[in-house]
């Protein structure tokens, strides 16, 4: 029993201390040079917009670096639209795809908000539906808070009793919806999060469950913001949405997942949530009608619609963390098993443990003390 645990201390010590090093930074000058641009209509969600290639995009100033080197991610603000035509905006994917094992990191000092306005910062695997979504950023209208949500084939779904900052609002990941985590942090949407100088959204895509966090600008731990080549997770604390692999085994119904940012208006339903477009939804913090009194006109309604990110940082523990998007719907099987971040063995190995359960559970919460949710992998 003594050297169960001792092994469980060894174990929690590991996890906790685990390094994450750098696979993939978007910032400066060469943030847009590693996506692909949509370029056609938003056949996706029925969104009022047209999402443009890079040249147009490019030429129409929809996506460039500021003086503060930023990008810049918008809707077009300036052109008059007549009736029945569509609005422009931008979607982008990742040219590479992260497995299971992969820690993301997304700062920003602004993200598109406005009535019609439906941005989006999530990740999908190959074949979507198939291989699951991780919803990261998302919200519409007038929203003062982002939600979360994993979207994933029958048999994945949100376990309940979890550790967890966040409200669980849906639990079956089938569902049109997804299993959704509300955000209870203050200003982690709309002007709110503008005026507080944004913040950082991390999603911890693990073996053991996915995790995501949400820290206004002032409360970012130094663990993110002195990050250079390697990240620390120690100090991060409860997440604000838990998904542990206990109702949804991770590397069964997710594959590895491109990033994708974009903004659409209105929109209906396409296989994942009803937004913005729709008139309950819309009229909840919005009055009129979603496309005749925003997306057609001048434009200045979408002073607001745009993203301002400081980077995109993408960590793993691996010896194999990006794949090509071309080629990954072809390995998706293979890649899930042989890419796992070094904590999934040691979630494995912790099984093999004999020791009696309030041991364990004595374990579990040293670990947690020491500054990692440790526990919330377990339940």
């Amino acid at each position: 029993m003594r050297s169960g645990f001792l092994i469980a201390l060894v174990v929690c010590a590991a996890e906790v201390l685990a390094a994450y090093n750098l696979v993939k930074e978007f910032s400066g000058d060469t943030f847009f040079d590693d996506w692909t641009y949509y370029g056609y209509w938003d056949n996706l969600t029925s969104g009022d917009v047209e999402f443009l290639s890079r040249a147009n995009a490019t030429a129409d100033k929809l996506t460039y670096v500021n003086d503060a080197g930023r990008a810049i991610i918008k809707v077009d603000n300036t052109t008059d639209v007549l009736y029945n035509y569509k609005r422009n905006s931008v979607r982008i994917s990742s040219n590479d795809s992260y497995p299971v094992g992969a820690i993301i990191v997304f700062d920003a000092y602004h993200i598109p908000y406005g009535c019609s306005v439906w941005p989006s910062f999530w990740t999908k695997g190959p074949d979507w539906p198939d291989y699951g979504e991780i919803d990261i950023i998302e919200a519409v209208n007038l929203m003062n808070y982002n939600q979360y949500a994993l979207h994933a084939l029958d048999g994945c779904n949100k376990a309940t009793s979890v550790n967890q900052t966040g409200t669980t609002t849906s639990t079956n990941c089938t569902a049109a919806s997804g299993c959704v985590v509300e955000e209870t942090k203050s200003n982690s949407y709309g002007s709110g999060f503008a005026s507080a100088g944004g913040g950082v959204f991390v999603t911890q895509f693990d073996i053991s469950g996915i995790y995501l966090w949400f820290w206004t600008r002032s409360d970012i731990p130094s663990s993110i913001t002195n990050a250079t080549d390697s990240i620390d997770i120690s100090d991060w604390g409860t997440p604000s949405a838990a998904y542990p692999n206990t109702s949804c085994i991770i590397d069964k119904y997710f594959g590895d997942q491109t990033l994708i940012i974009d903004i659409t208006l209105c929109g209906t339903c396409f296989l994942t949530i009803c937004r913005a477009g729709v008139a309950s939804i819309y009229n909840e913090t919005c009055t009129g009608l979603c496309y005749q009194d925003n997306v057609i006109g001048n434009g200045s309604n979408y002073d607001t619609a745009y993203f301002e990110i400081s980077y995109i940082k993408v960590y793993g523990t691996g010896s194999a963390y990006a794949s090509s998007t071309a080629s990954a719907s072809a390995s998706a099987t293979s890649t899930k098993s042989s890419s796992l971040s070094s904590s999934t063995s040691l979630s494995e190995n912790i099984a093999w443990i004999s020791i009696p359960v309030e041991l364990f559970m004595n374990v579990m919460y040293s670990c947690q003390n020491v500054g990692h949710a440790f526990s919330t992998h377990f339940i």
